[in-house]
């Protein structure tokens, strides 16, 4: 028999359905609590309310683990490659070789985009941030690809999916392109997802490039790592413009566009700067004085998690993923590495820290190797976007197929006026 919860309104008490996940903590199911009491939930935030059920992503704050449909994530950016972690959120199961090399030749056959976007993006103003150009193009891609918008038709789902995890990066490259001013470069179908992204970003037609394995390799973690964290704010807005039926392009657009706000993608860009205004080692103690002050508004950035209540464990991957691309660049004294070290040391140790849990993130130290392995602060959050595609994605195909999904319609408090009478102007 399954466990009820008991809640009394006024003098009325209701039973309440209990459901439990495979792991992690069960969910009172209050779906029928106002038609029953009369009353709503009230959850700022939805911090305490699961929207919706899902196979995908698993996170244990407290413990600092994340699974990727079971698998820990930081064993997958050791041990496998970001397509091989896209086809596993998409279908539930690593890939077979046969299964390896469809999906992988399927992805490189549509890394090429219509020609005339290159027009589409002579419409924006040089210098325009990426950011901005990457939430329009991408809501565009339904103009220029109406086969495959039909959410009913589960052949054009898999392609428009297919079709955006390979074309975003040759956007992404597009949009950085023409910040710096610089000719758009096609994709080269011999060289890997990562690899092929690099080229596009970094060539230029006046002399050959050269693939730097070492940055590809770690930029190939830091997309593993980003391509998804169970229900966060891009996910659900993403989840919640899919629930009108919004065809699949303009649903992952909405994601672009919620992971823009500082808050959420653009944290790492903000531990960026924050390592910079230290500047140095020496300076340390002063920024941790001002960061215990309450009166002061200085905040430490990349530093404490809203779900991670321990180490995040993406955070060990890319400091030893930070170590490596510095190596490569002969650059291991690196000053904001330094910073970045001691103030780790700091927050593990420091009472103040330990007792409010603020450990180290992934951002602390993703800008860092961003930005060594060439990339401006303006193209960090197209990078997190670029890879939490396969994971919106994910999350996008799940909602196709569940029977219990509804179009979102969250509630809310009413405190404004209450009804009144409506006088002319003339006696007003």
């Amino acid at each position: 028999m399954s466990e009820i919860a008991k809640l009394k309104v006024g003098k009325k008490e209701i039973d309440l359905p209990i459901k439990k996940g495979s792991v992690g903590p069960s969910v009172i199911d209050v779906s029928k609590l106002y038609s029953e009491t009369d009353h709503f939930t009230f959850d700022p935030g939805f911090t305490s309310t699961g929207s919706c059920e899902s196979s995908i992503t698993f996170i244990d704050g407290d413990k600092g683990e994340c699974y990727y449909r079971g698998y820990p994530m930081d064993v997958l950016a050791e041990k496998s490659n970001f397509l091989e972690v896209a086809y596993l959120l998409w279908y539930g199961e690593l890939p077979s070789k046969t299964e390896w090399n469809e999906f992988s030749d399927a992805i490189k056959n549509h890394t090429m985009v219509h020609e005339q976007l290159n027009t589409f993006f002579n419409g924006f103003r040089r210098g325009a941030h990426p950011m901005a150009i990457m939430v329009a193009v991408v809501a565009a891609l339904s103009a220029f690809y109406p086969d495959s918008i039909n959410i009913s038709d589960p052949a054009q789902r898999r392609i428009s999916a297919r079709r955006m995890v390979a074309k975003i990066p040759t956007l992404a490259a597009m949009a950085f392109k023409y910040s710096l001013g610089q000719p758009f470069v096609y994709p080269d179908n011999s060289l890997n997802y990562s690899e092929n992204f690099m080229k596009m970003c970094f060539a230029v037609p006046a002399e050959p490039y050269k693939i730097n394995k070492t940055f590809a390799k770690a930029l190939d973690k830091i997309f593993i790592l980003h391509a998804d964290h169970e229900q966060n704010a891009s996910t659900s807005t993403v989840r919640l413009a899919a629930s009108s039926g919004a065809n699949p392009f303009a649903s992952i657009s909405t994601g672009f566009t919620s992971l823009w706000g500082p808050l959420h993608g653009g944290a790492n860009e903000a531990a960026l700067n924050m390592l910079k205004e230290i500047g140095d080692v020496k300076n340390i103690p002063e920024y941790i004085k001002k960061a215990k002050d309450k009166n002061d508004p200085f905040k430490l950035m990349g530093f404490g998690h809203r779900v991670y209540k321990n180490y995040d464990p993406r955070a060990k991957v890319m400091q030893k993923t930070c170590h490596d691309v510095l190596s490569e660049i002969g650059n291991n004294d690196n000053k904001l590495l330094q910073v970045a070290k001691e103030l780790e040391k700091i927050a593990l140790n420091d009472e103040y820290f330990i007792e409010k849990k603020l450990y180290p993130n992934i951002d602390f130290y993703s800008g860092i190797t961003l930005n060594a392995m060439g990339f401006p602060t303006t193209m960090f959050t197209v990078l997190f976007g670029l890879a939490r595609t396969v994971g919106w994605l994910a999350h996008w195909k799940e909602m196709m197929v569940d029977k219990s999904a509804r179009i979102g319609r969250p509630r809310q408090l009413y405190t404004g006026a209450e009804p009144r009478e409506f006088k002319d102007l003339s006696k007003r």
